[in-house]
């Protein structure tokens, strides 16, 4: 058990770290290349490593095209949302821009009738409200100037709720695999696209392209280290260290942007995570 837990905070770690200097590297290159950029160029990148991780374990055949629409809708959700999260990154301070996408096992709730047939139950409704309490603190609406990176933060947990959706969908179906490679793929596509669409591409430097390798090599290891902590532990052991991202980030944002430490950005942020955790509690119990 200890050595399981052990195992358990050093992959979460490893999200931890990954996460932040996603967000770091993304708001380094924010001003020199837009959000389809960094989406097409870190897509090079987590894809060679797919290929090269598929290659050397011999599981191309593992990669289905028997789902391609369902591929198709989860990436154009993924792609809008992380698109979104680029977004706020450059234009709000990194902690609110986190503790925002804290919400999306919230929307989650209310999307999974719709696209799962689950129903939800009295608890999951409260423990939404909840969440959505805190992020009202967080936000603060009428309160000073709100810039464009909060509700860019917010739709980009909408978008992630859909994608984590769809994705429990296809785990039914696909392997691992076949959807890391559909992934990587689909979003390379979709993110030369955007790239392209206005005819002006600004192409990698010497001095953005080490924060574009960040960004993909970041992107992979992240999801990579979230799935083997969730295989070890369960996921009310989890979700309190994938919290600890919050107070992380908050203060690399001081130490590097001259983030101000804000209390209620702090506060709101632990109010989502009760809601969220009243969740998974709620549905252990149902379990036993």
């Amino acid at each position: 058990m200890e050595n399981s837990l052990v195992k358990t905070i050093a992959w979460m770690t490893g999200t931890i770290v990954s996460f932040s200097v996603m967000a770091v590297a993304g708001r380094e290159i924010s001003g020199v290349h837009d959000t389809f950029e960094i989406m097409a160029f870190r897509s090079i990148v987590g894809f060679a490593i797919v290929v090269l991780a598929l290659t050397s374990t011999r599981q191309w055949g593992t990669v289905s095209r028997q789902h391609l629409s369902a591929h198709v809708w989860r990436n154009v959700f993924h792609f809008t949302g992380q698109n979104l999260w680029f977004l706020a990154i450059a234009m709000a301070p990194l902690a609110q821009v986190f503790a925002l996408e804290f919400t999306s096992p919230l929307w989650a709730i209310f999307l999974a009738p719709l696209l799962l047939g689950d129903r939800a139950r009295r608890v999951q409704l409260i423990s939404a409200l909840i969440g959505f309490v805190g992020v009202l603190m967080v936000t603060r609406p009428g309160v000073g100037e709100m810039s464009l990176g909060v509700p860019a933060a917010a739709a980009s947990a909408i978008f992630f709720a859909l994608t984590g959706l769809l994705t429990k969908r296809l785990t039914k179906v696909e392997s691992v695999a076949s959807i890391m490679f559909w992934l990587t793929f689909m979003q390379l596509v979709l993110g030369a696209v955007g790239a392209g669409y206005d005819g002006q591409v600004t192409w990698p430097t010497l001095q953005t392209w080490p924060w574009l390798v960040l960004i993909g090599m970041g992107g992979v290891c992240a999801h990579f280290c979230l799935s083997s902590a969730l295989a070890l532990s369960p996921i009310a052991l989890v979700m309190p260290i994938d919290f600890t991202r919050l107070p992380v980030i908050a203060i690399v944002g001081a130490v590097l942007y001259d983030e101000a430490l804000d209390v209620w950005i702090i506060c709101g942020a632990a109010v989502i995570f009760i809601g969220n955790y009243m969740n998974i509690m709620s549905a252990r119990l149902q379990k036993t």
